[in-house]
C-alpha cells in the first residue's frame, strides 16, 4: 500500500524553512527515503552497501582509528569498491569504550556542516561524549517522519512531547521553546510529574488537541493511569496514535494506551548514539531505517545468529561520518525474523527488541521523575566512566561509580550537589567507589534502581 505525497501545512512549511536555516537536509532525505522505502529487498541492500563503501573511504580519509582497523582487515580504497555486504565482517566490532577513549582519533571535525559534541542518555551505565553531524540529524528526523507517516501523521501536524529536561531552563531551552511552538509541538517535562502537574498536562493535551504523542513509554502510560484514575476522557478528537521511545513498550503499557487514548500505540527503537534505528508499523512489523543503518544480529562469539534467534544489535550508522560507528557494539538484544513488510516496503524486520529499562525516581514532595533525570546529572560529570543509581528512600540514595581518569573530589561534589538539585536539599547522596558493577540476580544490568513505591492507583504501570 502505497502513501500520498506529503501535504505541506502551514506548520510544515515552518518545519522546512527551520530546517534550511540550520543547513540540514532533513526533506530531500525524507524524500528519498519515502521512495526506497517501496524498493526491493535487494535493492535496498544495494543503497546499503554504495553508503557503507563511501562511509569506509570517509574513515580512511578522515579517521586515523577506524583506519588502522581497516587496513589491517585487508581493506583499502581499492578493494572497497570491490567489497560485498558481508565483507563488513572481516573488520572488528567497535565498543563504547573504544568510542569513548578514542574519540579523538574518530571524529572528523572538518565534515561538511560541521561536528557538534553530544552525549547518550547514560541509561547504559556508561555516558559517552560523541560527535555528530548534520547528515545524522537528517537521516533521524527524517526517518521519524516518514515512521509517523506510516499511521497518518503529517509533518507539522500538532504534536505533544512527554521529554526530559535540563537541571536549569536557560536561553537554549526559550529559543527551543520557541522552536518547538514554531513547529506545532508542545513539550511537557517528564521530570517534573507530581499529581498536580500530571493533571496539569491531562489538560493540557486536552486542550492542545495533537494529532498524536511522542514520548517515554513509562512516562506516557504513568500518565495514562492518572487521567483513567481521575475518570478524564482522552479520546481527543483527530488523535491518530501515540509513539513511545527510550525504553520497550510492555504489553499491558500498550493496552492501557490504546484505552485511555482510543488509538494505536507504536514503539520506536533508537539510541542517541547511533541514532533513530527501526519503528513499528500499522501491522505490528518493526522496520529498520535501513538505508540508514545496517544492524547485525550477533552472538556472544561475534557470528551472527540464525534468523529468529536473539543476539546482540551490532550497529554501522550509514549517516554517521562525523564520528564513524561502525559494527558498534550496542548491547541491546534483538532478532530478525526473515519476514517482509506486508505492505510492500523493502525494510528489514525486526522481530523483538529488549532494549535496556529504567525506574522511575521519586522526590520527597512526591514529584515522579523518569529515570533520566538523574542519569542526566551523572552523564554530564567527567571521570564517570560506568554507573548504578540506588534509590533506597525519597531522603536517600546511592551511586555506585567506576571511575574514569578525571574523578576527583571535584567530581564527587558534582555528582552530590547535581542529584541533590534533581531531588532536594535534604537528600543524603552516598558515593561508593567500585572496581565494576554487577549485574543483578537474573543476569541482566539494571542503571536505576528505585525502591520507593509509586502512588498506590499507578502501581504496575511500568515494566
Amino acid at each position: 500500500m502505497k502513501y500520498p505525497t506529503q501535504a505541506t501545512s502551514f506548520f510544515g512549511t515552518l518545519y522546512r524553512a527551520h530546517e534550511r536555516l540550520l543547513g540540514r537536509p532533513t526533506f530531500a532525505y525524507l524524500a528519498e527515503l519515502e521512495r526506497s522505502q517501496w524498493a526491493s529487498r535487494q535493492e535496498i541492500e544495494a543503497i546499503q552497501l554504495h553508503k557503507l563503501r563511501a562511509l569506509l573511504k570517509t574513515a580512511l580519509r578522515h579517521s586515523p582509528w577506524h583506519a588502522e582497523r581497516i587496513r589491517q582487515a585487508g581493506l583499502d580504497e581499492g578493494a572497497l569498491d570491490a567489497m560485498g555486504l558481508d565483507d563488513l565482517a572481516r573488520l572488528p566490532t567497535m565498543t563504547r569504550q573504544d568510542a569513548r577513549e578514542n574519540r579523538d582519533r574518530i571524529a572528523w571535525l572538518g565534515v561538511p556542516g560541521g561536528a557538534y559534541l553530544y552525549n547518550t542518555g547514560g541509561s547504559s551505565g556508561e555516558p559517552l561524549i560523541f560527535y555528530f553531524g548534520k547528515w545524522r540529524q537528517a537521516s533521524d528526523t527524517a526517518g521519524r517522519f516518514r515512521a509517523q507517516r506510516w499511521w497518518g501523521v503529517e509533518v507539522g501536524e500538532p504534536q505533544v512531547w512527554l521529554w526530559g529536561a535540563g537541571l536549569h531552563a536557560g536561553p537554549t531551552d526559550k529559543i527551543k521553546l520557541l522552536r518547538d511552538r514554531m513547529v506545532n509541538q508542545l513539550f511537557l517535562n517528564a521530570f517534573e510529574m507530581t499529581l498536580a502537574n500530571m493533571d496539569a498536562y491531562i489538560q493540557a493535551i486536552r486542550r492542545f488537541r495533537p494529532k498524536s504523542l511522542y514520548g517515554y513509554a513509562s512516562s506516557l502510560s504513568l500518565l495514562a493511569a492518572r487521567a483513567q484514575e481521575k475518570g478524564v476522557d482522552m479520546r481527543l478528537p483527530g488523535l491518530k496514535a501515540v509513539f513511545t521511545t527510550g525504553e520497550p513498550l510492555y504489553p499491558h503499557q500498550r493496552d492501557l494506551l490504546q484505552e485511555v487514548f482510543g488509538v494505536p500505540a507504536a514503539s520506536e527503537y533508537g539510541s542517541r548514539d547511533v541514532g533513530f534505528t527501526a519503528h513499528e508499523s500499522p501491522t505490528g512489523r518493526i522496520l529498520l531505517m535501513s538505508e540508514s543503518i545496517i544492524l547485525e544480529v550477533l552472538d556472544g562469539d561475534g557470528h551472527p545468529v540464525k534468523p529468529g534467534e536473539l543476539g546482540e544489535a551490532v550497529v554501522t550508522g550509514l549517516c554517521s561520518q562525523a564520528q564513524p560507528f561502525i559494527r558498534y557494539r550496542t548491547g541491546d538484544v534483538v532478532r530478525y525474523t526473515g519476514q517482509t513488510c506486508p505492505e510492500g516496503r523493502g525494510l528489514h524486520v525486526l522481530g523483538e527488541v529488549s532494549g535496556r529499562t529504567t525506574d522511575f525516581v521519586t522526590r520527597s514532595d512526591g514529584t515522579i521523575m523518569h529515570a533520566l533525570a538523574v542519569i542526566y546529572v551523572l552523564r554530564a560529570t567527567p571521570g564517570v566512566a560506568r554507573f548504578k543509581f540506588i534509590q533506597h528512600a525519597v531522603d536517600d540514595v546511592e551511586v555506585w561509580v567506576v571511575t574514569g581518569p578525571q574523578w576527583n573530589e571535584e567530581r564527587r561534589t558534582q555528582v552530590v550537589e547535581g542529584l541533590k538539585a534533581r531531588l532536594g536539599e535534604n537528600v543524603q547522596v552516598g558515593i561508593r567507589l567500585m572496581e565494576d558493577i554487577p549485574a543483578e540476580a537474573s543476569g541482566k544490568h539494571r542503571y536505576v534502581v528505585s525502591h520507593v513505591p509509586l502512588p498506590e492507583a499507578l502501581r504496575g504501570v511500568v515494566g
